[in-house]
């Protein structure tokens, strides 16, 4: 994993956590912050080790991501937390 510093923005919604990486668009949600956090680690984890490649649908589920949801989060649709607004 890079050792620089990435921008991430956490925030709980609804008794979730919500971590989204701003330099990928990547967000994962948890019951509990260090699973949201865990989550969105490996996933960018996957994305630098893959030379910069989005991860495929599959991965993201591995990864306990809804592609769909954060698609539409990423781009601005769907229901985003109140700090992602």
């Amino acid at each position: 994993m890079s050792t620089e510093q990435r921008r991430i923005t956490l925030t709980q919604e609804d008794g979730w956590w919500i971590a989204h990486d701003d330099e990928y668009g990547l967000t994962t949600e948890d019951e509990t912050r260090e699973g949201a956090l865990e989550s969105l680690d490996a996933v960018v984890e996957a994305v630098e080790d893959d030379g910069g490649r989005s991860p495929t649908d599959d991965e993201l589920r591995e990864a306990g991501i809804d592609p769909e949801e954060n698609r539409r989060r990423s781009e601005g649709e769907g229901d985003l937390p109140n700090a992602l607004e």
